[in-house]
């Protein structure tokens, strides 16, 4: 193994064939189970009221041990990747009753790499990533009077990590990930407002430093804060909402996507358990998750995995095609458990955790209708383009989200812009209710974070122009 390997990063104190002997030896009472190493270097900068406030780097490695019989799970996990931390950790396995039934099977072997191997951290000088936020406040602060206030940051990592199996399966990934944030405040006669835009992917820096890449965020956050200085109360009741393309696709990601995951159905906890074949949305919601997916710059987007941390190659999975529902997003523990194949989606946050469903890109497909025509449709309602923090009930998908730029919509046309809008409802019946599907699919930027359990990833959304016939929309007015 040479210098240049990233994975000589993991096997500084033990080889590659001591991981495989040690991992037969430790799960040998196992059903299920590997050894996952990983290594990550990670970095933020942040540049807010005029200079560099945070400029942090970190570095770590480390391994998790985990081992399944039956439903049963014992995981152990140190920051030292050793043989005799390896060995103190399979003694938590000992615990676990023996493998009653056959072994397994490993995930299929895979050969597709979605994303460069190099790492963004050190192909840009430090200098240059201070610049670069020094040129974005700069700029920020020249657009208009009315900014008062600018915060950019840049943030990247890169990890390698390799699962290990008692099988002698063997996976290895290398995972870069970068972003770029630009949030401004503005103020007019002494009403302050704020407006935000980000983009990033499993890619290296390269396009983020671009003028034009950072100056789209400037323009778009920008945008955002002034149309927000302008709003008025936001209506309460119900209403038809208008749910625009891309990032607003984060409340089909909460309302619906985590109770399409394997774990909360093999329970039965979900809105959706036990309902494969039934119609669950209106005709011609389609909606996948697809670990798969490219960006424009022809590398993988922030959501995508070449396999997920189990080793399994990332799919598309379809998960509700025209309203009815397909499937769940499995992880090899709950796919085993209820008879299925796993779907490429069992994710952890790092090696210090056990992997479990998690969504990687989720999206609803294009529809036909012109958003124009979906606009026109509407007599009294909101255009909701673009959300903020959330909170959901996986369990019922009953959601309450804000809204950062929203509209009221009068005879078809697009009226003032509001301020303080809430939707409120849940998922499951959200589905049902959409009533116009636009042939405008949009996916997020990039900049998508998901958290179940404890543990954060990176995660994508997207979705068209959709109209929903009745929301609950909380507001002052």
């Amino acid at each position: 193994m040479t210098t240049a390997d990233p994975r000589s990063l993991l096997y500084r104190q033990l080889s590659p064939e001591d991981a495989q002997a040690l991992t037969r030896e430790t799960l040998a009472r196992c059903d299920d189970g590997e050894l996952y190493l990983q290594f990550i270097a990670s970095e933020t900068f942040a540049f807010d009221d005029g200079r560099l406030k945070t400029a942090d780097y970190s570095r770590d490695a480390g391994f998790g041990l985990r081992g399944l019989s039956g439903e049963m799970t014992g995981f152990a996990h140190a920051n030292e990747i050793s043989a005799a931390a390896i060995r103190r950790a399979g003694e938590t396995l000992q615990l676990l009753d023996p493998a009653k039934g056959q072994a397994a099977p490993p995930p299929r072997q895979n050969n597709r790499h979605l994303y460069t191997d190099a790492s963004p951290l050190d192909l840009v000088p430090f200098a240059d990533k201070v610049k670069l936020l020094e040129a974005i406040d700069a700029a920020a602060r020249a657009r208009d009077s009315r900014v008062v206030q600018v915060t950019a940051s840049l943030a990247a990592s890169w990890s390698v990590v390799e699962i290990v199996r008692a099988d002698g399966f063997v996976a290895h990934d290398v995972r870069p990930l970068v972003r770029l944030n630009v949030g401004i405040v503005a103020e007019h006669n002494g009403r302050r407002e704020t407006g935000s835009f980000g983009i990033g992917g499993r890619r290296l820096y390269d396009d983020l430093f671009q003028p034009e890449t950072w100056n789209r965020a400037i323009d778009t956050a920008l945008a955002q804060a002034l149309v927000n200085l302008e709003s008025v109360a936001a209506p309460a009741g119900e209403c038809q909402v208008l749910l625009g393309p891309g990032w607003p696709g984060v409340l089909l990601h909460e309302a619906v996507g985590h109770g399409l995951e394997g774990d909360f159905n093999r329970k039965g906890t979900s809105a959706f358990s036990g309902r494969i074949g039934e119609r669950v949305g209106a005709a011609g919601v389609t909606v996948v998750d697809d670990g798969t997916l490219l960006g424009v710059s022809g590398q993988g987007r922030r959501g995508s995995l070449s396999v997920d941390d189990e080793g399994t190659p990332t799919q598309e999975t379809v998960l509700i095609e025209d309203g009815i529902l397909k499937g769940y997003m499995q992880d090899r523990l709950n796919a085993r458990l209820m008879g299925v194949a796993a779907t490429g989606n069992g994710r952890r946050e790092n090696y210090a955790h056990a992997p479990m469903p998690r969504m990687t890109n989720t999206f609803m497909k294009a529809g036909n209708d012109d958003p124009g025509e979906l606009l026109g449709r509407m007599k009294d309602g909101i255009y909701a383009k673009s959300f903020g923090g959330g909170q959901v009930d996986i369990v019922s998908g009953k959601f309450v989200f804000s809204c950062t730029e929203a509209y009221k919509v009068e005879n078809g046309k697009l009226g003032a812009p509001i301020k303080g809008a809430t939707l409120i409802g849940d998922g499951p019946t959200v589905l049902t209710k959409v009533i116009g599907i636009g042939n405008d699919l949009e996916l997020d930027e990039g900049v998508g974070v998901c958290g179940k359990g404890g543990q954060s990833v990176p995660a994508g959304v997207g979705q068209p122009t959709l109209l929903v016939s009745g929301l609950t929309v909380g507001g002052t007015g």
